[in-house]
């Protein structure tokens, strides 16, 4: 695609939005969260995967796992794709914006993959729901510096692709990202509490 200058852009010249691609994109950005908190908590209240899997919770959970995943890897390509149809900007294609999107891209899969060491497997992939709850909570790196670290650093390493490839489109995308995953966490965060308040209480009320 070609690369507009700023001065002599609008806000319609810089994003493309007669490109399938984009609306694809932004429809699987908004689909994958929607989708594993439906189903988490599907299986939380009907053991749906569960009983699928024949009784075997963390058999369900692996499937959950892999499905996330690949739908992950998907969302990625399409948004791949998406900016590679939409038009570039010339302010963006500077050494500086190149640099400053290597370090966002590079912090935030740091993020992403330290949290998923620090939760383990069935942590990161949502094995509260299936009743797989962790001992304790985690307050080491990186949830010492934000408590959603894959959500954010997630969404580091989009804006840092879409500086990378110096594309407007991408900066819209992102902020797309952003206000999925706040949104997303205010489902997650008070459901996830109560799960293990409830086992809180249970285990107070055994030892009384």
């Amino acid at each position: 695609m070609s690369t507009k200058l700023f001065a002599n852009s609008t806000m319609m010249d810089l994003v493309d939005l007669n490109q399938k691609s984009l609306l694809v994109a932004a429809g699987s950005i908004a689909f994958n969260p929607i989708f594993w908190n439906v189903v988490a908590r599907q299986e939380y209240h009907n053991k749906v995967l569960t009983k699928l899997f024949g009784g075997n919770s963390r058999y369900g959970c692996y499937f959950l796992a892999a499905v996330i995943f690949g739908i992950g890897i998907f969302r990625d390509f399409l948004y791949e794709q998406a900016l590679r149809q939409q038009p570039s900007l010339d302010v963006l294609q500077t050494g500086a914006v190149k640099l400053a999107a290597a370090v966002l891209f590079f912090c935030g899969n740091v993020l992403v993959l330290t949290s998923m060491w620090a939760l383990g497997f069935t942590g990161t992939y949502l094995g509260d729901y299936f009743g797989i709850l962790m001992d304790h909570r985690v307050t080491s790196f990186p949830f010492n510096v934000t408590d959603a670290p894959m959500y954010y650093g997630s969404t580091m390493a989009f804006l840092g692709s879409a500086l990378w490839f110096a594309k407007p489109a991408g900066l819209l995308l992102t902020a797309e990202v952003f206000v999925v995953y706040k949104i997303a966490l205010m489902f997650e965060d008070p459901f996830t509490g109560a799960i293990y308040a409830k086992r809180e209480r249970e285990r107070a009320k055994k030892s009384t």
